[in-house]
This record gives structure tokens, C-alpha cells and sequence, in this order.
């Protein structure tokens, strides 16, 4: 039974009345935190089909999220909520549901079965129920850590959303299972950073790099490559900032976008506009790598310092880019056409500083392994104090922004800087890190590295539901742990990884063999993947690895652009040393609490709450 609604004109009328007092009171308890043009300016749609649109602003002051729900069309309710990798299995949940005749808001849990519960700390909060013209709007709000164990942390990471509709009545809340609903998921990044605006020059000018009017496959997954080139004499520029375009009515569908630039090496790239994986895309473009913009769903503009810029154009440069969007199609929609992508504000005024991009982790090489059926394997590159005290300038570099990159079993990545041996501060952290959503994010603080530091980024990964071990390598199934780092003065120094010393790792599986009749071959011809498939994986083979990796001398790559290494030994270097580290972020909880209710909040969908 569905709760009646008002006439269109009373429910705008009420609609922009209630709001109008809500907003006021919003943006004065944010205390700022929003664009004025906006209280609620990050916005995404959950479902494929756009008809739930999430809205929401952070306030640091009050360490809250403020949220806008709109269902478009509303049926029995709805659940939205939070989860470790985007189950809806033992997710924190915030339900609208009727029971046919009152209509009930509550905070609740589901269970490892997906049965859900109210909540005993009702930490969403509600602030309006409105119908509008659109549909229904939910304002509430909640803590980012409420230290009840039912409940999410919010992160500065990822954050896997997770939504539900409801169709039915149900007499109760725990009569409702989540195994029985019309549900999905969509990552975002919650917890943007709260960065004013830098000053943008005058002479600004701007470029659109797009799909030309391309249909969308009627498939799950396409990533769509695109090759377009910059005007002939086409001068040296500063790229300062970028901003996606998404065509209009297609915001559920894209998922992300990249563009990057092609290496000089070749004259020209044949045009081309397809999916990435086609047959007839031209090998060449496999040599359009470096990034200049990425984007992911809920990410806005992207600003560089107003001392630095991207630079691109000019002798020495590329002229033809390629455009990367991948759209995530679950209900496989024929017919949509679109032409989104990237427009990138750039200036022939060069600022102070070139930005530059530095990849920190492992080298892409199959001696850095994980073993099959493991939940929570790690593996650490480092970039050495000899490498920064060698390649960076005597006042250190400033890191501004960061984009984390592991393949499909990456679980977690995470960045330190350490000085003298201790950990000093996280450069980028993802607790919650997927491979499905990767963004440039902008640091809510410069890091600056100076010279004779070290950058430690450890990845950890799930290989539960593979059966031989998996290697580092450029193949899909194969594994990275890189860390892009944007930061100025822009150096010579591109690439900053290490990998485990190739002779400790053949005096691993002669150890493995020693216990396990001689199964690894360590003949010269046998290559390491071919070694490391045919390891019988125990207690022992695992711990050993794990071990070694801890331990053994590793090979530093401390490369200029050129992929030519710095001057010096870097072969069989000793692990830094770190006799401090940081202490694992702990859980903050609101500083005062109001006595929460037990039970859920009694609602009126077609007017304000009750």
C-alpha cells in the first residue's frame, strides 16, 4: 500500500518552502564548507537508470556528511548504505519503508545472510521528507565514525555504496532481506577535500577531448578509446585545470574517463575510435600512456597549484592524445548515444613550475608474486633515501596530488613518507580501494618531500579465488602497485620502484624444493612465472615468501624519463631501515552525543516528518 501523495502544485509549493528554511540552516552549519552556488556539490546517480540520485557535502568542522537522497519513483521505500567492497551482506543501512499504512525512517545492519535489523544507535539522522516535483527527497546527516560497531567508518578512501528498492510493503523491518531486492552498488570518494579554489589566469583558454557522438554498446563493461591531436603549432602551454563532460541523461553510465598523451617517438598515430580491446585498434596506441587528466564518478573539477602546471604542447611533445572512457552499462541499454569526456583550461602564460608525475611502488616484474587463496597478502616497493637524496633538488619537491593503480586482487594501497627512519605522515591511504575506481585525487594537504626521505606505498591484495599464484606484470590478471604522485618542481626523476633482489628469490624456491622434492624447477631456462606456478603452496612456502620479501636485498629502478637509471649501484640494495612507524588511524567518535532513539522515526511521505 503506497502512502497517497498531494496534488504537483501543493508538493512544489511545500516543497520550496521547507527547503528554503532547510538550506539556510545548512549551509550555516557546514560554517562555509560549501560553494555557495551549491549546500549539496557532489552528486552522483546509484542506479543505472538514474532514477536515485544521491547529493551530499562534507563538514570537517562537525566531522559529518550531510545527505540528499532523490527517488524518482518512490515504491514501497528504499535503503541506501555503506559496505566493506559493496555486499549487502553486513552493510550499515539507513531504510524508508512502509509498512502499508505508516511509512517508518530508521538506521539498520544486515546480517552475514543479508536479513536486516534496526539499529540499537540510530546514527542517521533524518532532517526532511519532502515530495517534490522530481520525486522524494531525504535530507539526514551522519557522523563519519560513530563508534557502534553495526556502523561503517566513513574514510578519506573509497566508499562502496549500496542501495536497495523496495516494492512491497513489509510489516516490519526485519522482515525485510536484502537477497529479495532490486539492489547495486556505486563507489565514490565521501570525504573530498576541502580546498579553496587557486586563482586562474586570465588568458585561460580551453579544450573540449570527447567521444564524437559514439553509441554506447549495449554490454556491461566497454572501455572506448579515442585518438584526437592538438591544432598544428601548437605551442608549449600549462595545463592548470579539467573538469569532466558527461553528455546529459548518460551520468550513470559513465563511469571513468582518462586522457593521456602519446610518447614522441612516433611522428603520427593513426585515427582511431573503438572499443580498447577491438581487433582494429592499431597497436600503436599502446604508446599513449602518460596521463595528463583522469576523472571518476562523483569527482569534480581538478585544480593545479597556482605556482604549477601540466605542461603539454611544444617541441619535444606529442601532438596526438588519446581519450579512455569506460562505461558501466549492468542493464545493457541499447541506443544511448554519447559524447563525454574531458575539458582540459590550459594557458600559454607559463606558471612558476612544471608539475611533474612520478611513479612510486614495484616494478612491473613477475619476481614480486602473491600466492593463490590468500585474503590479505602485502607487498611494499620502496623509493629509497639514495634514489631522493640523489635526483631530487636540495628544497625537496611538494606532492599535491595522487592517483593509486593496482590490478583485479588489489584490496588496499597506501603511501608513507619516512625521514631519519621514522614515518613521518600517509601520503594517500585506501582502505577500501577498488581497481573498478581509480581518480587523480588532489591531497588535502601538500606532502613535501625532501631530499634523503623515503616513499614506501605497500599494497595488499585477495587471491581467494585463484588458483595459482599471481605475478607482477603488465597483464590483467597479472599484478601492479604503483602510485602515481603529482607534485613540482617537476624533476628528472619519473620513476622511483623497487622489486625483491632476483637471486634471494631463485634461493627461495631452492629452499621451497629442499622440503618439498625438488618440485621448482631452477634450471637457467625456466622463467620465474613458470617457477612460481609450479610451487606447492603450504603453510611453509607462504610464510617463507612473505619472509623473504621482509627481508632480502631488493633492486632499485631510480630512472629519469628516459627509462635510464641514475648514475650509481642499484642492485642488491639494502631495505631501508625504519624504526618508527605510524600508528594505525584509529576511530574518532562525535565528541557529544545526543541520547539516540531505539526505534525508527515515523515519516510522512507525503508531507514534512513527522
Amino acid at each position: 500500500m503506497q502512502v497517497p501523495s498531494p496534488s504537483m502544485r501543493e508538493a512544489a509549493s511545500m516543497y520550496g518552502t521547507a527547503v528554503a528554511v532547510f538550506l539556510v540552516i545548512l549551509v550555516a552549519a557546514l560554517q562555509s564548507s560549501a560553494p555557495p552556488e551549491s549546500p549539496f556539490p557532489y552528486r552522483i546517480s546509484l542506479d543505472p537508470e538514474g532514477s536515485l540520485e544521491l547529493s551530499w557535502n562534507v563538514s570537517y568542522t562537525q566531522e559529518t556528511i550531510y545527505f540528499q537522497l532523490l527517488v524518482q519513483e518512490l515504491k514501497a521505500g528504499v535503503l541506501f548504505g555503506m559496505s566493506d567492497r559493496g555486499e549487502l551482506e553486513n552493510a550499515d543501512l539507513v531504510v524508508l519503508w512502509t509498512d502499508g499504512d505508516n511509512a517508518y525512517f530508521g538506521d539498520a545492519w544486515s546480517d552475514q545472510w543479508g536479513q536486516i535489523h534496526l539499529d540499537s544507535q540510530q546514527d542517521y539522522q533524518l532532517l526532511q521528507v519532502q515530495r517534490t516535483p522530481e520525486g522524494l527527497c531525504l535530507l539526514f546527516k551522519r557522523p563519519f565514525g560513530t563508534c557502534d560497531p553495526k556502523d561503517y567508518l566513513i574514510e578519506d578512501g573509497t566508499v562502496h555504496l549500496v542501495y536497495g528498492i523496495l516494492e512491497e510493503p513489509f510489516g516490519s523491518l526485519e522482515a525485510i532481506n536484502t537477497s529479495g531486492l532490486q539492489t547495486g552498488l556505486q563507489r565514490v570518494q565521501l570525504l573530498k577535500p576541502n580546498i579553496s579554489v587557486p586563482a586562474l589566469p586570465s588568458d585561460m583558454h580551453s579544450m573540449e577531448i570527447h567521444t564524437p557522438d559514439i553509441l554506447i554498446p549495449g554490454q556491461k563493461t566497454t572501455y572506448w578509446c579515442h585518438i584526437t591531436e592538438l591544432p598544428d603549432g601548437f605551442s608549449r602551454h600549462h595545463i592548470v585545470m579539467y573538469e569532466p563532460i558527461v553528455t546529459k541523461g548518460n551520468e550513470a553510465l559513465v563511469h571513468h574517463m582518462e586522457v593521456f598523451q602519446c610518447t614522441a617517438q612516433f611522428e603520427s598515430f593513426p585515427q582511431f575510435s573503438g572499443p580498447c580491446d577491438s581487433k582494429m585498434k592499431p597497436d600503436h596506441l599502446n604508446y599513449c600512456r602518460h596521463v595528463l587528466a583522469a576523472w571518476a564518478l562523483g569527482a569534480k573539477a581538478f585544480y593545479y597549484p597556482e605556482e604549477a602546471g601540466l605542461a603539454f604542447g611544444g617541441p619535444g611533445s606529442s601532438r596526438y592524445l588519446r581519450l579512455e572512457v569506460h562505461y558501466h552499462n549492468p542493464l545493457k541499454i541499447q541506443g544511448r548515444r554519447d559524447s563525454s569526456g574531458i575539458r582540459l583550461y590550459y594557458t600559454a602564460t607559463l606558471r612558476r613550475f612544471d608539475a611533474g608525475i612520478m611513479e612510486l611502488g614495484l616494478v612491473y616484474t613477475p619476481v614480486m608474486a602473491i600466492p593463490p587463496q590468500e585474503t590479505a597478502f602485502v607487498l611494499t616497493g620502496y623509493c629509497t633515501d639514495k634514489c631522493t637524496q640523489l635526483a631530487l633538488p636540495p628544497s625537496g619537491i611538494h606532492i599535491f596530488a595522487s592517483q593509486l593503480h593496482t590490478h583485479l586482487t588489489g584490496r588496499k594501497v597506501v603511501t608513507v613518507l619516512a625521514r631519519d627512519g621514522r614515518e613521518r605522515e600517509v601520503v594517500n591511504r585506501d582502505d577500501h580501494y577498488s581497481p573498478h575506481f581509480q581518480e587523480i585525487r588532489m591531497l588535502k594537504k601538500i606532502v613535501s618531500v625532501q631530499p634523503g626521505d623515503v616513499l614506501i606505498t605497500s599494497c595488499t591484495y585477495n587471491t581467494g579465488d585463484r588458483k595459482l599464484a599471481t605475478v607482477g606484470g603488465f597483464g590483467i590478471l597479472e599484478e601492479m602497485c604503483v602510485n602515481y604522485v603529482h607534485y613540482y618542481p617537476q624533476t628528472q626523476l619519473e620513476l622511483c620502484k623497487s622489486a625483491v633482489d632476483p637471486g634471494f628469490l631463485q634461493k627461495y624456491f631452492h629452499l621451497v624444493n629442499r622440503f618439498n622434492e625438488e618440485e621448482v624447477c631452477t634450471c637457467p631456462q625456466a622463467s620465474v612465472p613458470k617457477q612460481f606456478a609450479s610451487v606447492p603452496w603450504n603453510s611453509f612456502s607462504r610464510d617463507v615468501l612473505r619472509a623473504l620479501y621482509g627481508f632480502a636485498p631488493i633492486s632499485m629502478h631510480c630512472n629519469k624519463s628516459s627509462a635510464v637509471r641514475f648514475q650509481g649501484e642499484w642492485n642488491r640494495q639494502p631495505l631501508p631501515k625504519i624504526i618508527s612507524k605510524l600508528e594505525e588511524p584509529t576511530p574518532r567518535c562525535p565528541a557529544s552525543r545526543v541520547q539516540s532513539p531505539t526505534s525508527p522515526t515515523v515519516v510522512s511521505i507525503g508531507g514534512s516528518k513527522s
